[in-house]
């Protein structure tokens, strides 16, 4: 029977109730091996069992001992005492300081399924009953999804209309990757993924006579492509790249001055900023090289060439996730507006080709099954990697996207699906916001991983190997009817069940469950989808045919999709969702902000931290904490997948040769990593394809502090978060800005402490009264 994951879709094989191995969809033609970590996770030690409490909190109730989550036993306990003492907290918070005293976005990836993802489920109880704080944005695109309405139009539609490999395939010339086409972040794709192909289509590509330049401090960013060029450009500096390009476009008149008057506004601004007249400050090739320790003339080859191709500009989420995060979408899309491609077939811009791999995809932006979340009656959501920030500073202000907000004061935390001890930044100190603001954080969890560990209440989450759903995702060409493999594992149950529960004690069961179980949602959900379908011009057979058949194939559309073809076709019959109607160079909206972190066009911002600064004298290597190649985020980190890439049980950190060299070490040796918000341990890798002067260490290795009860304790494992900058990426846009980061590595000497992440926590009996 088939299944879906975000990495992929499997046949799963059972003998006697136990999963034996997984078999890739025979229809994939590049399959991921992560998958492979499933057997032995699914009904593995890791299993949250049970219902459990913080031994502390069982006794003392809401915020008692909070200083000991993560460092004390639990006590497993009934469900109905679990769901009891959940509803009662639920009532108390939502009666005492109403529904914006609990934070509820969840973020995190969940599992793929479309009924059964665990944000939506945690989000649809919330707003049954009364609603809940919300995040805004993700840790992925937090910059890109604030700034681009306000110059282009939304992400998603945008992704929706991404120009299809093929069309790059017949008609590009040139593919330049401010930080490449990563092939391992292709193996991932929110809510499923049937066929890998950015790693056949690029070789296709090259077959074809495309050429790549990667213009990246990595040079595995374009790993998949043949022949790539690569560009070793300091991290951080991609604007300043692009400025110098632009410089040397516009000093040979080679920019595209009738596109720029038709499809643009305000394009004389930026023109006199990056040719000097607005500050005496030329944003010339020369400029650029002394920022990003490239040669001038690699910029100003690179410029003609793309003057004089037809040219696609890809330009990775990952360059948005550092400091001024914005500032590289915005000069990315300008860039293509002076070469006057966008609309054409292979040419213009694409954000991104390669960070998931839907991207690129030859299909109909058809998306399936969707659950509806309900209205949340609370309207006060903060920006998703505002966390920290937001416990610390109960009724605070801050800058966002043009308002002043405030901060809510939070007294309950509900997470399902997700880890914030692997997606946010400075986790000391959010460690330390989490054990002394919240009075009570109640978990659903599958797998006993850092966020159960420190949670109040945990109750235990089936996978979708132990569910009925449907996997599908925008784009992807298959839909999958993903049935049950096996019994729930002791006694889990689904996040629907769970909330159901709830939703009957706190008086809003009929609102939460509309009167249906798991499969009368399943069949409802699909009849939905099939009217939906007919916009695209689809017709879905039946849910007994689909779900008899296994799955269904979404044909590809008559033509492939080419970004903002009808826009270049006819920009007032076609015009953006912008003030203007048309590409936002500069923003008069933006300007009218009056931020001093972003302006009202695209510019180059030093970041807070980066190899230029002074601080680079003390830290003297930037950290880079990209997505891993052997599993999703901190998803499955426990899985043989991910173990298997482990140097001494730790996650592996790359290293220049030549700054190994420098500290005396070799490849195998464990290092400390530190910097002043904290220190990790990590086992080296040496690579000559990174940059000299970059540390490479993947995010996602599950949070274990040496001493669990200290905040700022030695991280044993490897978690990069423990060093990155918990800063929001401007005013603006206040996304993560997890990229701009320095640090020192030394070797570290002593006995090697055990790795203990993958220990499940203390369980003790309840005390007798």
């Amino acid at each position: 029977m088939l299944t879906s994951t975000h990495w992929g879709v499997y046949d799963v094989a059972v003998k006697d109730g136990v999963i034996t191995g997984v078999t890739p969809f025979d229809r994939d033609p590049d399959p991921s091996p992560i998958g492979n970590a499933l057997p032995g996770a699914v009904q593995g030690p890791m299993r949250v069992r049970h219902p459990a409490i913080r031994k502390c909190y069982l006794e003392g109730g809401a915020g008692a001992a909070r200083h000991k989550r993560g460092a004390e036993p639990f006590v497993n306990v009934s469900w109905n005492e679990a769901l009891d003492l959940v509803a009662a907290e639920l009532k108390r918070v939502t009666t005492q300081f109403g529904n914006s005293a609990i934070f509820a976005g969840s973020y995190g990836w969940s599992s793929a399924g479309r009924f059964h993802h665990a944000q939506s489920q945690v989000h649809r109880f919330m707003n049954a009953i009364g609603g809940y704080v919300a995040h805004l944005g993700t840790y992925s695109l937090g910059a890109a999804r604030t700034l681009l309405p306000r110059i282009l139009m939304d992400m998603d539609v945008m992704r929706s209309q991404q120009t299809a490999w093929v069309s790059l395939e017949q008609h590009c010339e040139l593919l330049v990757a401010f930080g490449g086409v990563p092939s391992k972040n292709a193996q991932v794709n929110s809510g499923g993924i049937s066929q890998h192909e950015v790693r056949p289509m690029l070789k296709r590509l090259a077959a074809a006579g495309v050429k790549f330049v990667n213009v990246s401090p990595l040079r595995e960013d374009m790993d998949a492509a043949p022949g790539a060029e690569w560009v070793p450009v300091r991290p951080n500096t991609d604007t300043a790249f692009m400025l110098g390009l632009a410089h040397t476009i516009i000093a040979d008149g080679k920019h595209d001055q009738a596109f720029l008057a038709r499809y643009c506004t305000d394009f004389e601004p930026f023109r006199k900023y990056v040719m000097g007249e607005a500050d005496d400050v030329a944003k010339s090739a020369a400029w650029a090289a002394e920022i990003c320790d490239v040669p001038a003339e690699t910029i100003v080859t690179l410029a003609r060439r793309m003057a004089a191709s037809r040219t696609m500009i890809n330009v990775a989420w990952a360059l948005q996730r550092g400091d001024h995060g914005e500032q590289p979408y915005w000069m990315g899309i300008t860039l293509a507006c002076l070469l006057g491609q966008i609309g054409t077939p292979g040419g213009g811009f694409a954000l991104a080709y390669g960070p998931v791999g839907i991207e690129g995809a030859n299909a109909r932006p058809f998306s399936g099954p969707v659950l509806p979340q309900g209205q949340n009656g609370v309207k006060t959501p903060i920006p998703v990697a505002r966390i920290t920030d937001m416990l610390e500073n109960p009724g605070g202000a801050y800058d966002f996207d043009g308002k002043l907000c405030a901060y809510p004061d939070i007294r309950l935390i509900y997470w399902a699906g997700g880890n914030p001890f692997h997606h946010h930044q400075d986790l000391n100190r959010l460690l330390r916001a989490w054990r002394s603001k919240p009075e009570t954080i109640i978990v659903n969890e599958q797998y006993w991983n850092p966020n159960a560990k420190l949670a109040d209440i945990v109750l235990p989450a089936t996978t979708t190997l132990e569910r009925d759903d449907i996997g599908s995702s925008s784009r992807d060409r298959h839909m999958i009817a993903m049935k049950r493999a096996i019994d729930p594992v002791a006694e889990a149950r689904n996040d629907y069940d769970i909330f159901t529960a709830l939703s009957e004690r706190m008086g809003a069961k009929e609102k939460f469950t509309e009167g249906r179980n798991e499969q009368a949602w399943l069949r409802h959900l699909y009849d939905e989808s099939r009217e939906r379908a007919r916009k695209f011009d689809l017709e879905l057979p039946s849910f007994e045919a689909f779900w008899s058949e296994g799955f269904i194939e979404i044909p590809a559309p008559l033509e492939p999709p080419v970004m903002m073809r009808r826009f270049r076709e006819d920009p007032v019959a076609n015009k953006l969702p912008t003030p203007s109607g048309k590409i936002e160079i500069t923003s008069p909206t933006i300007a009218s902000f009056n931020y001093d972190d972003c302006s009202g066009h695209p510019a180059w911002f030093a970041p807070a931290e980066w190899l230029g600064s002074s601080l680079a004298e003390k830290y003297p290597l930037h950290l880079m904490s990209h997505q891993p190649s052997t599993r999703l985020h901190s998803q499955y980190d426990h899985g043989s997948v991910s173990l298997a890439a482990k140097i001494q049980g730790r996650e592996a950190i790359t290293l220049h040769p030549q700054d190994a060299a420098a500290r005396g070490i070799k490849a195998g040796d464990v290092v400390r990593v530190f910097n002043d918000r904290g220190a990790c341990l990590a086992g080296v890798k040496i690579d000559d394809g990174v940059r000299r002067g970059v540390a490479v260490l993947p995010t996602g290795a599950w949070f274990d502090p040496l001493d669990p009860a200290e905040s700022g304790s030695l991280e044993k494992h490897g978690n990069p978060n423990v060093l990155t900058l918990d800063k929001g990426t401007s005013k603006l846009t206040q996304g993560c800005s997890a990229h701009t980061a320095l640090v020192e590595v030394e070797l570290f000497k002593g006995a090697l402490p055990r790795v203990t992440a993958f220990d499940p926590p203390q369980f003790v009996a309840r005390d007798k009264k």
